[in-house]
């Protein structure tokens, strides 16, 4: 069985962080682009943009930028503290975001350095031509080897994600490894998001469980959301979790997208979570899976 696709148990010492790089290259892609690889700083936000840019770039070209975001710093649109476009922009740098992921969350953010190019972009996320994998460790156990979760989302009471069910209505097949809520179960009087995540089961102890996910769909919140109600909250998801302490342990990953301005080159960016992310686990060397292993819908 090729490395990454069968189950791992236990948590061997995870060797350290290795930098980002493009598969099929050894160089990898921040000292291609001149750079030293650095893990990002994920203790708390950073304010400083000079410091955030040179600490966190994954990949650079003349007209896309992807970062290693730090957990702790929203993407655009904070309303009480600063965000990275802002810390950007007063910079003198003007950037747009492909995609968003979550304040809480860490790892690979796409950004366009042109708003002509910003276009293309986003149309690739929403038509669903773009890899992405997440890293998630949850306090518990039992999951399958493989997943799909298929639960519809919608928003509740505080403009809160929750499942578009009650939590009694959601169904396991254990021949198929698959989570879902009959058509008839599902709320009719609010509007509703299907919404599809897949994973793969990396490792675990009696403790702890390490999952690949992909968002096929890519709702807002939707990993933190499908996971906690199926009973596998993310730890220290302040979501479901009031009195989490550290970190949300979610991680953007890998990200590949298309090079419209470069002939359509399939870009393959990973990001390395940095050491507050593998802090909760007993420590090692953890082999992750390969590309394919996590491809979107598998």
């Amino acid at each position: 069985m090729p490395a990454g696709k069968e189950r791992m148990t236990g948590w061997p010492a995870i060797s350290g962080v290795s930098a980002p790089w493009l598969p099929g290259e050894t160089v990898p892609a921040a000292e291609r682009a001149g750079r030293v690889a650095r893990e990002p700083d994920t203790v708390g936000p950073v304010s400083d943009w000079a410091q955030i840019r040179a600490g966190t770039v994954l990949y650079e070209d003349d007209a896309a930028l992807v970062l290693n975001k730090p957990a702790g710093l929203a993407v655009m649109g904070e309303r009480h503290d600063t965000d990275l476009v802002r810390l950007a922009e007063e910079a003198g740098e003007k950037l747009y975001p492909a995609h968003r992921i979550d304040k809480v969350t860490s790892g690979v953010l796409l950004l366009a350095k042109d708003l002509h190019l910003h276009g293309d972009l986003t149309r690739q996320f929403n038509r669903r031509t773009v890899d992405k994998a997440y890293l998630a460790i949850t306090a518990t156990t039992g999951l399958p080897q493989r997943g799909t979760i298929e639960l519809p989302l919608s928003v509740g009471r505080k403009n809160r994600v929750r499942v578009a069910a009650n939590r009694a209505a959601i169904t396991y097949d254990p021949d198929v490894s698959r989570w879902s809520v009959p058509p008839d179960e599902q709320f009719q009087e609010a509007r509703t998001y299907p919404s599809t995540t897949t994973f793969l089961t990396v490792a675990g102890d009696e403790g702890h469980t390490l999952l690949a996910v992909s968002p096929v769909t890519g709702r807002r919140h939707q990993i933190r959301v499908h996971l906690a109600w199926i009973g596998h909250p993310i730890e220290g998801d302040p979501l479901f979790a009031k009195a989490a302490a550290g970190r949300t342990l979610l991680h953007s990953w890998r990200l590949g997208f298309d090079a419209a301005w470069a002939g359509g080159r399939r870009i393959q960016v990973e990001a390395p979570p940095g050491p507050d992310f593998w802090a909760a686990l007993p420590g090692g060397a953890v082999p992750l899976p390969d590309w394919d292993a996590t491809a979107c819908g598998h």
